[in-house]
């Protein structure tokens, strides 16, 4: 399987889109990161263990790898984080290797948000953020997937999530696939189908609408 990285803002892997960016180098990062741009080689990073051993960026390399980023001090990155801890316990979530990397400026920070939170995956700290400028992350949290192949198992595409006691139908979900992030590409896919995403490509799952409740008074 090709070695690439993708960065994501993604929430619990649902209704996100998810981005590809470039594949795993062995050189190492310079220890002033730039960005680096899609399609090129990421280099390699040394991550600190927060809960384990110290790791490279290079020893995953031909799994398929989810990195998320986050800060302790971060509420949305704990809403992902344990979006993260279910579904790497999950049948589908079995198929891949989970990891998270701080970016808390004091290690003692993140281990106690990590006990706190009764973490079981594998976490790093990124305190001189090398591996966070690399991948342009602006904010965070931020979901890196690595290449693979996507089966997109999903309903109420087609027909609308009804309404009751006389209630509006909902919207239909979508799922669009852009070929290198261009929206002018755009290409709709159908509810349940096999993907293989390119460095580039965003996967964009836009989650159905509930129906109402009751009819709307006249205004």
């Amino acid at each position: 399987m090709p070695a690439a990285l993708r960065p994501s803002m993604a929430a619990a892997l649902a209704g996100a889109s998810l981005w590809c960016l470039v594949s795993m180098a062995a050189a190492a990062a310079p220890a002033t990161a730039e960005p680096v741009p899609i399609g090129q080689a990421l280099p390699d990073v040394t991550m600190s263990g927060l809960n384990g051993a110290d790791r490279s960026l290079s020893s995953f390399r031909g799994r398929r790898l989810i990195i998320n980023v986050w800060a302790s001090w971060c509420g949305p990155c704990r809403a992902e984080a344990a979006s993260l801890e279910r579904f790497a316990w999950s049948s589908a979530g079995a198929k891949y290797t989970v990891i998270g990397v701080s970016t808390d400026d004091y290690r003692d920070a993140a281990q106690r948000w990590l006990k706190q939170s009764n973490a079981t995956l594998s976490h790093f700290i990124d305190r001189a953020l090398v591996l966070e400028n690399l991948l342009g992350a602006s904010r965070i949290p931020l979901t890196v997937l690595v290449d693979a192949t996507v089966s997109l198992i999903t309903e109420r595409r087609v027909s609308q999530p009804w309404g009751l006691a006389g209630g509006e139908p909902g919207a239909v979900g979508e799922n669009w696939l852009l070929p290198g992030g261009d929206d002018a590409r755009a290409e709709r896919l159908p509810d349940k189908c096999t993907i293989q995403l390119k460095a580039g490509d965003v996967l964009r799952m836009l989650t159905p609408g509930g129906g109402g409740w009751g009819k709307a008074p006249d205004v």
